[in-house]
């Protein structure tokens, strides 16, 4: 039997962007296979009728529901389709402890409960479901695509490959044995400690305060999750960050094994600027290269954007919402 717990949700809103007149908004739960208790941000336009397409939202990895994720959802939402932006397990206003926790199955299952979520409300046209994930949320949306046949289009955006940072390191850089045999070392110290303290210890979040000499991406995230264009109080990056022991699982695995196998669509979009852009890039590369379903797969680059410009746009207005919206209409009709 599917048990919920009871979540304390924050009822009025606290979002970091405005709120639409052109949505109705409501708060909603739903539970994963894992037992854990989901809360999302569900956004509906305004006098819609019969049943709508629907999209499920996620990340950035680190973030919560009313940084980005929801901004994606409610600006959608305005576009004619039912949405909701969620916490993943262990992180904002869901369930799950410890907190600060993740691992890759349960973040491509927080997607799939989504998806279970959705095809079920009366106002939802099962047939017409998609995802977006962001960041690292991306990686893990098109991982959910590769297994999940009920997804009919996937969109990511500025996309994280967690688990190539987490055993390669930035940019590759740390690809070799003995960098990796240290970081082990690290983590497995670090899990006594936990054990003996009876408490498992944060990394942080983003670098406050910011040294000068900080990599240009370290000073982009600064700027959105310490600043008030886009802090809040349930980021993970805009405070204590993820607990020291939480990208273990990542380091032994690579995603998207089998993205050659989507049949559904996929949207890719990257800034050109942004230092992750390689990722992207080779996500796709691998996805259709050899595969029989590669027409409908598209890599979008925003010229000029960085990474952080399609968390809310930056100053240019960088998220491309109109070929978002086309993408969804035309692979969700």
């Amino acid at each position: 039997m599917m048990k919920t717990e009871e979540l304390k949700l924050t009822r009025e809103w606290d979002k970091v962007f405005p709120k639409s007149e052109k949505v109705d908004h409501k708060k909603v739960t739903f539970v994963n296979h894992f037992g854990i208790t989901l809360a999302a941000d569900m956004y509906v336009p305004k006098n819609a009728e019969g049943k709508l397409p629907a999209i499920a939202v996620s990340g950035p990895f680190g973030a919560c529901k009313e940084q980005s994720s929801g901004l994606y959802a409610q600006t959608i939402a305005e576009r004619g389709f039912l949405t909701i932006a969620f916490d993943p397990s262990f992180t904002g206003e869901s369930g799950g402890f410890p907190r600060a926790m993740h691992s890759p199955d349960f973040d491509v299952e927080d997607f799939q409960a989504a998806v279970d979520f959705l095809s079920v409300q009366d106002t939802v046209d099962p047939e017409r479901i998609g995802i977006i994930g962001i960041c690292g949320w991306g990686g893990m949306a098109l991982q959910t695509a590769c297994i999940d046949t009920r997804i009919k289009a996937t969109v990511t955006s500025t996309m994280y490959d967690m688990s190539r940072v987490a055993g390669n390191g930035y940019f590759d850089a740390a690809d070799n044995e003995e960098a990796r045999h240290q970081m082990r070392l690290s983590i497995n110290a670090q899990r006594t400690k936990d054990y003996k303290n009876g408490d498992y210890a944060l990394r942080g979040g983003v670098v406050d305060p910011l040294p000068e000499d900080s990599p240009y991406f370290v000073k982009d995230y600064y700027a959105y999750y310490k600043t008030p264009r886009g802090y809040h109080s349930r980021s993970l990056n805009s405070n204590n960050g993820w607990t020291v022991n939480t990208h273990t699982s990542l380091m032994n695995m690579r995603l998207f094994t089998y993205s050659k196998e989507i049949r559904s669509a996929v949207l890719m979009i990257h800034g050109e600027k942004a230092h992750s852009c390689y990722m992207s890039r080779d996500a796709y590369a691998n996805m259709v290269d050899g595969s029989t379903y590669a027409d409908n797969k598209e890599l979008y680059i925003i010229p000029g954007a960085s990474h952080t410009d399609l968390y809310d746009g930056g100053d240019k207005d960088a998220i491309p919402f109109n070929k978002i919206e086309a993408f969804m209409k035309e692979n969700l009709k």
